[in-house]
Formats: C-alpha cells, structure tokens, sequence
C-alpha cells in the first residue's frame, strides 16, 4: 500500500513541474527566453545592410539558357530496314553451247545498250545457214520458172505450188540460221555496269551459264516493309529519307513508286518498293538502309528542344520567358526528330523557352537572366530559397562569389569566432 502511494505522489510531482516549466515558458515572464537563449545574434558585418538599417537586397536573376520557338514542317514518320536493289538486273548467259573467242568489255565499266559484250564460236552454225541460203537461191529460180511456163501455158498449177512450198522452206531455214547465228553474239539488253566475269576466252559453256552481270545502278530501288496497321496510310508518291552506314551523316532522298498488293501473313506487313537517285554510283545494290517513311506533313509546326522538356508525372513541361520571369508551362507533344520535339499546344511562336538552368528554378515568377548556351556553368547565382549542399538554411544575404568576402564585409578583428563543437549561443 505504501509503494502504490509513493508512485502516486511522483507521478503528481512530475506532472505539476512539467506543467510549469510550459505556463513559464509560454505564459509567464519566461515567454522567448528559450528562443533568445538558443541563438545570440552575431554582431552585423561592416558595410552589410543590417548594419545600415537597410531593407534585404533584392533576389538575384537566375542565369539560363534559352531559345525562341523554331517554326518549321512537321512529318509523321514511321521507321523501317531495307535493301537497295539494282533498277535492272541481268545474268548474261548463253542459249546455246558454245566456246567463248572473245569479251568486249571490261569489267566494272559502264556499258551501252546495245553493245556486244561476249563473241561465242559459231562456225558450225555460220556452215549450215550458208547451206540454206544456197537452197534458198534454187528454189527462188525454181519459182520463177514454174510461173514463166505456166504463163505460157507450158507448166501446170501443181509445178507452180511445188515450187512455192519448195521456197518458202528454204526461206525458213535461213531464217533459222541467222537467228542460230545471231545467238553467239551477246548484247547488253539496257544501260548499265558489267560485272565481274565467271569465265575466259576458250570455256566451253553450257546453254544457261553464268557469264557475267549486268546492273543498272542509276537509279536504284529500295524494297522494305512496314507493320500491316499503316495500310491505310501508305500510299504511292509520299517520300522517303534513306541513310546508311557507309556514309553516315548523309541523307538520300526518294519516293514510293510501288506497293505489294499482297500483305505477307508471316510478318504481317506491306512489302514497299520506292526509287532513288544515284548520280555518280555512290550507292550500291544489296547495301542495308534504314527508311524513313513520310506519311504526313504539317507545315508552321512549333518546335522545341529535348532538353527543355521537363516530365512532371505523367505530363511534360516547358518554362518560358515572360517579361523577365519563368513561367512554368505544361504543353501537348507532337512528333519528334532530331534532338527537337513538336509542340501541339501550350506555346506560342513568340516565345521564349528555356532550355537549361531548369533545376534553378525552385518556383514560378523566378527572375531570369539568359546567358550564350555554356555561358551559366559556372560563377552562376543560386536561386533564392535554396542553399549549397552542406550548408544550413539563413536569412543572411548571400556572400559575393569569389575566395572570400571582401574587405567590406570581412568581420571585425576582435571578434571572437566560435571554437569547434561549441554552441554560438554561448
């Protein structure tokens, strides 16, 4: 009993010097000790607008980057990988066997329409078009003959078709032999550059050998496809952008000229063929390409870039300029090429975006200074409200930037500096 009455009588104790300690500090003639004795002032520094009863400098600028609103064409695009593919192509091969005597070309040149590129043996042949046309010759007399006696009433109708039967097949077979020998001559069917031969003079070729090819690289074709959902919006004429790895940084330009009727089930895509001008042979047939395919354009579109696109949840937004201050502003995306994003709404042409110095930027209205791009890397003023890491928060106005403060506002000799671990409110 006398333990419970103990524990009763402290835990009253307790609560009556809790309770004055707070009616002292916050009712009584303690009210603001605590707040005074945790921090004394320190003593204002010479110069400073403290010491002269002046109101606090006003808030520096912050230093940005900044550029006006690009007003260009916009195109919807869609990406994709394809082959370039000679314009003609060809395979010369013989029709008929035969041994190789001559070549009238050299390899990797350009070639003629028209022009013989390979002479194949054809005495055989040459003998036995000699022999038809030596046929042809007798049945010719032979005709006429006929028709001289029975103009004379000395031949017969019969003698007369005899002899034109006779002649009309001797008029085959020659015909048969120059085409025969024609065929041992063999002529590039377009303009174009030969290719490396397979064979030499004196092969003996089969009907259908490989001999060499022919390409037409001027202009070339390019065949690539695309997903099966731009069917409706893939259309002939519209212009594609071409770039490959051989030549980087280069753009080529060409348009659509054909569309597959037939969608392949296997990839579910549109097989496109589109044309490209080669002047001077720079591209070659079977080199990969990566196609940019233009399904819409849209001109006096606003464009702005990458970098000043801050993403704020599931929104984007951009700062602007207006008469001197940031102005955070959230905006619509459009399309986006080449390090610069299309702006739908939001932002209009006039204006001013900025493009760095956005984490500077700690609320709305912040005055700004525009500096050239790199100009605000360094020596630039921090935004009010926030502090150097490491440091604590004051009201203090901010030391100009250098070694140390000036002469102005260095503190007095005598005064004392606080030691290490001790508090400065003494």
């Amino acid at each position: 009993m006398r333990r419970h009455i103990v524990t009763i009588v402290s835990s009253l104790l307790l609560v009556a010097v809790g309770g004055g300690a707070w009616w002292w500090f916050n009712k009584g003639p303690g009210v603001g000790s605590l707040a005074a004795g945790s921090r004394v002032a320190d003593p204002p520094l010479a110069g400073s607008t403290q010491a002269a009863g002046k109101s606090p400098a006003p808030q520096a600028a912050v230093l940005v980057e900044a550029v006006k609103v690009r007003i260009g064409t916009s195109r919807q695009t869609v990406a994709a990988v394809g082959t370039f593919r000679s314009f003609e192509a060809v395979m010369v091969r013989p029709e008929l066997a035969s041994r190789v005597i001559a070549f009238n070309f050299t390899e990797g040149q350009k070639v003629a329409k028209g022009q013989v590129l390979v002479k194949l043996d054809s005495s055989l042949d040459d003998a036995v078009l000699a022999q038809a046309e030596a046929a042809l010759g007798l049945s010719k007399a032979n005709y006429e003959r006929a028709m001289s006696l029975l103009a004379r009433q000395a031949g017969t109708e019969k003698a007369v078709d005899e002899a034109r039967a006779a002649l009309r097949r001797d008029e085959a077979a020659v015909a048969l032999g120059r085409s025969r020998v024609e065929k041992y001559t063999l002529v590039a069917p377009f303009d174009g550059v030969i290719g490396l031969r397979r064979v030499s003079i004196g092969s003996y070729l089969q009907a259908g050998a490989d001999i060499v090819n022919l390409e037409q690289i001027d202009p070339l074709k390019v065949d690539f496809r695309v997903p099966e959902i731009f069917l409706a919006a893939v259309r002939v004429g519209q212009t594609i952008t071409l770039s490959v790895d051989a030549y980087a940084g280069r753009e080529f330009p060409g348009h659509v000229y054909a569309i597959d009727p037939l969608v392949d089930e296997a990839g579910r895509s549109i097989v496109v063929r589109a044309q490209v001008e080669n002047r001077g042979n720079t591209l070659r047939p079977g080199v990969f390409a990566r196609v940019a395919l233009t399904l819409a354009t849209r001109e006096n579109a606003m464009f702005v870039p990458e970098q000043a696109i801050v993403p704020v949840g599931d929104r984007l937004q951009v700062y602007r300029i207006v008469d001197g201050k940031s102005v955070p502003t959230f905006v619509k995306a459009g399309q986006r090429e080449k390090g610069q994003v299309e702006i739908l709404e939001g932002i209009t042409a006039s204006d001013m975006i900025i493009t760095a110095g956005h984490l500077k930027l700690s609320r709305p209205g912040m005055p700004v200074t525009i500096v050239p791009p790199g100009g605000g890397k360094s020596g630039a003023t921090p935004a009010a409200g926030t502090q150097p890491a490491g440091t604590a928060a004051s009201n203090d106005p901010v030391a100009p930037a250098g070694d140390g403060p000036s002469p102005a506002m260095r503190a007095p000799a005598n005064a004392k500096t606080p030691g290490a671990g001790q508090d400065r409110g003494g």
